[in-house]
Parts: structure tokens; C-alpha cells; sequence
């Protein structure tokens, strides 16, 4: 299996499955004399942990991380940093029912065709425990981008099932919740409408926007680098993701030109339908991405599917699953956020000096 590697100069590998006896990744590209510790990387996976609520799967892993090689004297020596996290809280039995069958909306039948065999415990591969390792790498990319450009990542749910969540932002309690609400007049709803969904069973999915400030003007290339492409192939590349929208995104197809254009003054633009990138570049106003996530595919609700031998049987999966997997995927998306920013200030700076 190819294709492990993110990034062009600040590039992560990540590696390991969701049962398997470790997850890891290797970074190359990260400049020296950053300051990082695991206890700071350690902020951010606490963050997209699971058990945390009863919304989320159960499934309680320490996420402590160990920090291999590429620090020293807790700053960043400029050679790999390898990272490396044990997996502490698998049951593989849960998934000895569906080892010859394929769940229906999963990897199960794509990753069966292509490779010819799966590692069926939780997904293996394709499970979202690999994120885990992304959130680790994005620690490091954001901190840099912070202290070396003032950068500041904020993400949040914008809207879970039918709900919508950011009408009445207030920033400061996004992190009070265990769904990253901006607005704590909708935790409420959020708590029942959850609550009912897993007794039902049944999952839902879910839109996470996230923002960058204080970007610098100038990252990207045109054509085949573009700062937009980049972004929408991270957050494509997350688990479950099925849509991504850039500024104003697929609301722009309703706007006149003399809405959507961003005019602009002495004291700067005076909107920001392009979600602060013209051609590809960034302008220096704020980065905004959303991202949709389908609704869970692993569900104990029988139904219609195949085994190996091509055979009709019925799917029940058993397991500890997110009813809704975007409630954790904030930190994920942030992460993909700071490691392409990063990437693409170092990728200006080789250009440009």
C-alpha cells in the first residue's frame, strides 16, 4: 500500500492500524530550534479522544505519545521526527462476525478488490484511529506557524445532522462542550438529538468548519499549487469526509458577481466570499474551510450485504463506534489545516527567500 506520505517539504508518513500493536508517524522537513514536548502534543489528542462522552465510540486509548527521535534538549533538531503511540484499548473479537463480510459504506469491499485481503479488526488502515497520528503532526505545524507568524487555528461543528450550530458564534466556549459548539444555547438540542440517535441505533453526519488567522499573503502557487486545492485534498483525505467548500463555497453559485467579489479598500477587503485565497493564493485574510462528514456506516441495525464469496448475508456490526463521526473530527481538521499551511510557508520561503 502506497500512498503514507502528506506534505512536499514539511511531509508526515504515518503508519499502523487500529488493532495493531502501535500507530506512528515520521515527520521530515520540520525546521530546528522549535520548542515541543509530548505534553503539548499531548493537548491536542486529548482533544479528538474517544470515550471523553457518550457520544462518542468508548473506545479509551492513553494516546501517550513518545517522541523517538528529532528532538533534543526539547527543541527540534531539524532531522526526522518519529512518533509513536500504543494502541492500549483494542478488542479485536468485536469484528470476528464481519471478517468474511463487507459492511456496506465501508472499506471493506474496495480495500478486499484491491489488495486481495483486509485487516477486518476495527478497519485496519482505514480505520479513524490513523487520524490520531495526523492531530500529533498537526501539533507541531501549528505551534511553528504560531510562534514563527502568529498564525491562530480555530475550528468547530457548524452543523451536526439537521441542527445547525454557528448562527451565534461565541468563540470562547468552543472547547466547553464535548462537541465543539460555538454556540452553548445549542448544546441542549445537540444532548437530545444525540441521545435519541443512539438509542436508535443510527448515526448522522455532520459539517466542522475551521479558520486560520493571521496568514501570511503569498502561500501557494497558481495552476497545479494552489493553496485551495491543497486544502481540499487534506480534508478529502480525512476519514469519512464527502464534501469540502473553500469561503463561500457551493453558496456562491447563488450569488451575483457583485455580491461574491471581494471588494477592496485602503483598510482592506470589505467581505470574504474567496475564504481568504484569490487564484489559488492566499490574501492575508482569514483561511476558512468547511468540511462534510457522511453518517457512520458501522451500525448494529442489520442489512443487506456480501461476504467474499460474492454470497447475499445479512451485516450486523458489533464494536465500538461514533454515532456521529464528525463530533470528533475539530482537531483533525485543524490538524490538516496547520500541516498544509506549513508546508506551503516553507515551500514560499524556498521560492521566494
Amino acid at each position: 500500500m502506497s500512498h503514507n506520505t502528506f506534505g512536499h517539504l514539511f511531509r508526515f508518513t504515518t503508519f499502523g492500524e487500529s488493532h495493531g500493536p502501535a500507530i506512528g508517524c515520521v515527520i521530515d522537513g520540520c525546521p530546528p530550534g522549535l520548542e515541543i514536548d509530548a505534553t503539548e502534543i499531548k493537548v491536542q489528542l486529548v482533544r479528538r479522544a474517544t470515550g471523553k462522552s457518550r457520544y462518542t465510540s468508548q473506545r479509551r486509548e492513553k494516546d501517550d505519545v513518545q517522541i523517538l527521535s528529532g528532538v533534543f534538549k526539547g527543541k527540534t533538531t531539524g532531522t526526522p521526527i518519529a512518533l509513536l503511540i500504543e494502541n492500549t484499548d483494542a478488542k479485536s473479537k468485536d469484528y470476528e462476525n464481519i471478517k468474511r463480510q463487507f459492511r456496506p459504506g465501508h472499506a471493506d469491499f474496495t480495500y478486499w478488490k484491491k489488495y486481495g485481503l483486509r485487516d477486518y479488526r476495527g478497519g485496519g488502515r482505514s480505520s479513524a484511529r490513523e487520524t490520531t497520528m495526523r492531530v500529533a503532526a498537526g501539533a507541531i505545524a501549528r505551534k511553528w506557524l504560531k510562534v514563527n507568524h502568529g498564525v491562530e487555528i480555530q475550528g468547530w461543528l457548524a452543523q451536526l445532522g439537521p441542527i445547525r450550530t454557528d448562527k451565534n458564534m461565541r468563540w470562547e466556549t468552543i472547547e466547553d462542550n464535548p462537541f465543539f459548539c460555538p454556540d452553548p444555547d445549542k448544546v441542549p438540542e445537540l444532548e437530545s438529538f444525540m441521545d435519541a440517535l443512539r438509542k436508535s441505533g443510527d448515526s448522522v453526519g455532520a459539517r466542522v468548519n475551521v479558520v486560520a488567522r493571521n496568514v501570511p499573503v503569498g502561500l501557494g502557487a497558481p495552476v497545479y499549487g494552489k493553496l485551495d486545492a491543497d486544502l481540499a485534498s487534506a480534508m478529502m483525505s480525512i476519514n469519512a469526509a464527502k464534501g469540502v467548500e473553500i469561503g463561500a463555497g457551493f453558496d456562491c453559485i447563488a450569488q451575483k458577481g457583485t455580491q461574491h467579489r471581494d471588494e477592496m479598500t485602503k483598510e482592506g477587503f470589505l467581505s470574504n466570499h474567496a475564504g481568504g485565497i484569490l487564484g489559488g493564493i492566499s490574501s492575508g485574510q482569514d483561511v476558512l474551510v468547511s468540511t462534510a462528514f457522511k453518517p457512520t456506516s458501522s451500525l448494529r441495525i442489520p442489512c443487506r450485504g456480501l461476504d467474499i464469496d460474492g454470497n447475499e448475508v445479512e451485516v450486523v456490526t458489533h464494536g465500538r463506534h461514533d454515532p456521529c463521526v464528525g463530533i470528533r473530527a475539530t482537531p483533525i481538521v485543524e490538524a490538516m489545516l496547520a500541516l498544509v499551511l506549513m508546508d506551503h510557508v516553507l515551500r514560499h520561503r524556498a521560492q521566494n527567500g
